[in-house]
């Protein structure tokens, strides 16, 4: 049975906190593909996840056009876009299969799109859209790092 967690987030504020005990559960190298519909708040956790990393907030935007920023704060974060990679070659190219392998932490928004090009161990999080400001975040833990996670975020 794969292990899964849901948080429903009733406001920004919520999905601030989110982001922000999410993060203590990182300590470098996790893995987190981030899926849900164009505007469900996939940038705005990203946001929240990198603010409680010690990165300026504003300064985390959504990396659809250049597909991948780094940031530099308590551990290097990856923010990708798939979204507009074409296939296996494009993710070559953008060196994600490195990035992964690194001590870094990767969030890859539309992470459905490359399902198969994910490693055996990272973290789902599922984002539906309830409302104007209502999410729910559902993880889904790949790999036994991530059923320790999710148990962690269950306590």
């Amino acid at each position: 049975m794969t292990a899964t967690y849901t948080f429903r987030a009733e406001n920004e504020g919520d999905t601030e906190q989110f982001g922000s005990r999410l993060s203590t559960q990182f300590s470098g190298g996790e893995i987190v593909g981030l899926i849900g519909t164009l505007g469900s708040g996939k940038t705005r956790l990203v946001r929240a996840i990198a603010g409680a990393l010690g990165i300026e907030p504003r300064d985390v935007v959504s990396p659809t056009y250049v597909l991948l920023h780094e940031y530099r704060g308590a551990h290097p974060v990856f923010h990708f876009d798939l979204y507009r990679v074409a296939d296996r070659d494009e993710w070559s190219e953008l060196g994600v299969d490195e990035i992964l392998e690194g001590e870094g932490i990767a969030l890859l928004e539309w992470a459905d799109r490359f399902r198969e090009q994910m490693p055996s161990s990272w973290l789902e999080i599922a984002i539906e859209v309830h409302g104007e400001h209502q999410r729910s975040f559902t993880c889904t833990a790949h790999g036994n790092r991530y059923e320790k996670l999710i148990a962690s975020l269950q306590s």
